[in-house]
Formats: structure tokens, C-alpha cells, sequence
């Protein structure tokens, strides 16, 4: 099933939810062997990765266990801003490839960019459609998506919400890169210009009362309950996405709805985590990871190999381990608590995530 395949919803939902089983029973260890074997295969692995073999002093295809994975070192970011991304791509995918290219945001520079094979989007699309079942969603609704699009995924979200989750989906543009160079400009009254007008679209959409569920950015939805406590009022949900939530946020929101459910992710280009039940009144927001194919931790800000205490704060480091795509140890720009799941997940969670840098020159604008 790609994105643009058309099969029966129930066929949909139903190897979706069959995909996810079959991923929280994998074991990472043996998961881990799998993946970088395809990477590091002399033959059909990845260009990127086969290169890089020949700088390491050890052979990748010896690794056993998913935690032998920080002898890479942290992956440097900084090659995805200018690297082909069919390079990270197994040669074992048949070429040409075909599909869509991905980028970041480009808070602190050039956007990284990355190649998603179907089989990836797939996994993203799956896990999105488990959050909003478990979080109380309910198909055969409609949906305004009022977040970044073109080259960023969390676009991707109009196919979720319709191909996968059986929607309605209306959609407004917004552009992340705009405001944060506006607000690193000095220039505040337009950035409040620019967010007016996104807010006049999403009212547009909202005002006939068709809309269901929004979803967007916590800063967008604050300052949409802000400025149109009406239309905010009848609405049945909102998923966010972002790292600017807070506790008090999160209780505003939930209050602004008559009867809405606020459901979360945490994400970005290289990996997703789907929002567990906010717990002590939403002062502790835990997030799950993509599991296996996305994997996080909580590391000493001083010393990326070493995992902090649950409950303890520190720099969260991800790792995707996709047939189509490896990326071990990417140091986060975002801090979290270390969250322990017991039992509920096979892998760490994180809780409380907040951006990492919080300096002007690093500004998160409608994020």
C-alpha cells in the first residue's frame, strides 16, 4: 500500500493495525542486525553507509545488540543539507527511485533533506492512525490541516487523515521558515502580520461549522483560541504537533473545547512519537517512539553516549532504523525528561519536551 494506492478502508485499517502489532513484537536486537545488514551490504546496501564503512575500525555487520549502535558516533546532520538523499537509500530499492523528498525546517541553517520510500511513509501513516484511535478520534470525519506543507512531512498528514483514517480533509499553508526569519529580523509586528492571516484562513474554514478536529501546532492553536474562542469552542479535537506545549497549554486547550479530545505527537523529519495519556494533570506529557524503526532516548547533555536517569533531564537522541533509511544517534535540539514506560512500550519514551536552544538565534516561531 503506497499513498496513492487505492484499497478498501477496511482493508486499510485493518493491515495497518496488523502492522503495528507485529511491530511492538519485534525484537530490537534482532531488528538492529537486520537493518544494518541491508545498509552494509556490499552489493545492494546503501552508497552513503558503504562509504562510510571504509573510514570505521570496525565491521558494521559484526554489531549484534541495538545499544552497540553508539560506535557510529553521532550521525552528523550537517550531511543532509547537501548530500543526494538516494544516497541513504539501499540499493536493494529498485532505481530510479520515485517519490517525494523531505526537508526540515531550517531553524539553524539549510533544511536536511531526506528520500521516504513508501514502505516508510507507511510506517509514519500507521503509527499516526494508532495515535488517533487510541487517543478517542473517531473515523469518517472532518479535518482541517492547518500546518506546514510542501517539503515538510508533517504535510503528509492530509493523506493520514483521509487514506488512512477514512476523513474529510480541508488545508491551509502555512511557512515555518518565514516567521523564524522574521522574528530573527526584529521584526515582530510581521510576524504577528503573518500569523493574522493564517488565522483568518482558519477561520474561514471553521466558521460554516463542518470541521471536526484541527489539526496544527500548539502555537497556532493558542493563538486561534486567543483570537476566535468561538470557533474553538464546538470543535471535537485538536491534534498538535510541535515542541512548544505546556502543561498550562495543554489544560487551556482541553478547557477551550466544550467536549474535545487534545491528542499530541512529537516529531520531526527524522523520526515520530505518538502521545501516551498525560499524566498529574498534565504536569508529565509522555511520547513513545515510531517503534522499531524509530528509537529514543534521553542522553547527559555533556556526554551523548550516557542515558540520564528516568525522570531526569537531558538531551533526547534518536535513531531510525528503517529498511530504507539508518540514521543512529542524531543529538535532538530538544531536551525531555527520560520517561519510563513499564511495560506499556518496548523502548524509552520521553516526557516534557522542550526545544534545547532557546536563544533568539534558534527561534521556534509557530512550532
Amino acid at each position: 500500500m503506497t499513498s496513492t494506492t487505492r484499497t478498501p478502508a477496511g482493508s486499510r485499517a485493518a493491515e495497518c493495525d496488523r502492522l503495528v502489532r507485529d511491530w511492538l513484537d519485534t525484537d530490537l536486537d534482532a531488528w538492529t542486525r537486520r537493518v544494518v545488514a541491508r545498509h552494509f551490504d556490499p552489493l545492494t546496501g546503501s552508497p552513503y553507509w558503504l562509504r562510510r564503512a571504509a573510514g570505521l575500525d570496525f565491521d558494521p555487520r559484526d554489531l549484534t545488540r541495538y545499544d552497540q549502535l553508539t560506535a557510529f558516533g553521532p550521525f552528523p546532520v550537517e550531511v543532509l543539507r547537501d548530500m543526494d538523499p538516494a544516497d541513504l537509500v539501499p540499493l536493494a530499492v529498485p532505481r530510479p527511485l520515485t517519490g517525494r523528498i523531505w526537508d526540515t525546517g531550517g531553524t539553524t541553517g539549510p533544511p536536511c533533506r531526506l528520500f521516504y520510500t513508501p514502505d516508510m511513509l507507511l510506517h509514519r501513516g500507521a503509527w499516526r492512525r494508532w495515535s488517533f484511535v487510541s487517543e478517542g478520534f473517531l473515523p469518517h470525519r472532518t479535518w482541517l490541516q492547518a500546518t506546514p506543507t510542501g517539503p515538510h512531512l508533517i504535510g503528509n498528514g492530509v493523506w493520514e487523515t483521509t487514506e488512512l483514517f477514512e476523513g474529510r480533509t480541508y488545508a491551509i499553508d502555512m511557512d515555518p521558515r518565514w516567521v523564524k526569519r522574521l522574528i530573527r529580523a526584529g521584526r515582530p509586528a510581521d510576524a504577528q502580520e503573518y500569523t493574522t492571516h493564517l488565522l483568518e484562513q482558519i477561520a474561514d474554514v471553521l466558521r460554516p461549522g463542518r470541521v471536526d478536529y484541527v489539526n496544527t501546532t500548539p502555537a497556532v492553536f493558542q493563538a486561534l483560541t486567543r483570537r476566535f474562542p468561538e470557533l474553538v469552542a464546538p470543535l471535537k479535537g485538536v491534534r498538535l504537533s510541535g515542541t512548544q506545549l505546556s502543561a498550562d497549554m495543554y489544560r487551556d486547550f482541553t478547557a477551550a473545547m466544550s467536549d474535545g479530545v487534545c491528542g499530541r505527537s512529537y516529531g520531526n523529519t527524522f523520526g515520530n512519537a505518538a502521545g501516551l495519556p498525560v499524566e498529574q494533570n498534565a504536569e508529565l506529557m509522555p511520547y513513545v517512539p515510531n517503534f522499531p524503526q524509530v528509537t529514543m532516548t534521553v542522553v547527559d547533555k555533556q556526554e551523548w553516549s550516557e542515558a540520564v536517569a528516568y525522570g531526569k533531564t537531558g538531551q533526547v537522541r534518536l535513531t531510525v532504523l528503517h529498511d530504507d533509511l539508518l540514521l543512529p544517534n542524531i543529538l535532538e535540539r530538544d531536551q525531555a525528561l527520560r520517561y519510563d514506560p513499564k511495560g506499556k512500550w518496548p523502548s524509552d519514551g520521553v516526557a516534557n519536551v522542550t526545544p534545547l536552544q532557546t536563544t533568539s538565534s534558534a527561534p521556534e516561531g509557530l512550532y
